[in-house]
């Protein structure tokens, strides 16, 4: 079982791992770690709780938290979109916090809605939801490695940082796989 105090942890040494704090209302901070918990609970992972998530991993790599979106919204922002994480300047209240424009794109944005509506009604609207889902061209997986240090990740887009060297999504490159033999 999934306890507040193991997401609170793993949060607190993300932040810790990344010269990030966490948000220091207290109140705040107790609904957006209940957020991540729910949602794991109820998905199997912890999807942002500032996201609507389909449900569905494939859909929802990119807002696993942290979110591919969180390093370049706390470099230019000073905090995540749902500011969970911030920059010390914002967590000693020097900086106030503003709103945060999303960084999702729009059609992940609308698969994940789509995908969470249909599933949620009936049998019927799983099984479309589960077609959506696997359309090939809803979502196209790729490898990708950083020209910079040599990470490799298999997913639809390129993460926008590096989780290992912090180089840019710009240093990524797909990898073309040859299937003729």
């Amino acid at each position: 079982m999934i306890t507040l105090e193991k997401v609170r942890q793993r949060a607190d040494a993300d932040a810790k791992t990344y010269g990030y704090y966490l948000n220091p209302d207290p109140s705040f901070l107790q609904d957006l770690l209940d957020g991540l918990k729910k949602n794991e609970e109820r998905y199997g992972y912890p999807s942002c709780p500032c996201r609507v998530a389909s449900g569905n991993l494939e859909l929802d790599r990119d807002i696993v938290c942290p979110c591919d979106y969180r390093d370049p919204d706390v470099a230019e922002y000073g905090a995540c979109y749902c500011a969970l994480y911030l920059r010390k300047d914002l967590y000693e209240g020097k900086t106030p916090i503003s709103p945060i424009p999303e960084r999702r794109p729009s059609e992940k944005q609308a698969r994940a809605y789509a995908f969470s509506q249909a599933s949620a009604f009936s049998e019927e609207g799983k099984t479309q939801a589960t077609k959506l889902a696997e359309q090939p061209s809803e979502v196209r997986k790729r490898l990708w490695y950083c020209k910079q240090c040599g990470y490799v990740v298999f997913r639809e887009d390129p993460p926008y940082v590096c989780p290992i060297c912090k180089a840019k999504r710009e240093m990524f490159a797909a990898i073309e796989i040859s299937t003729k033999g």
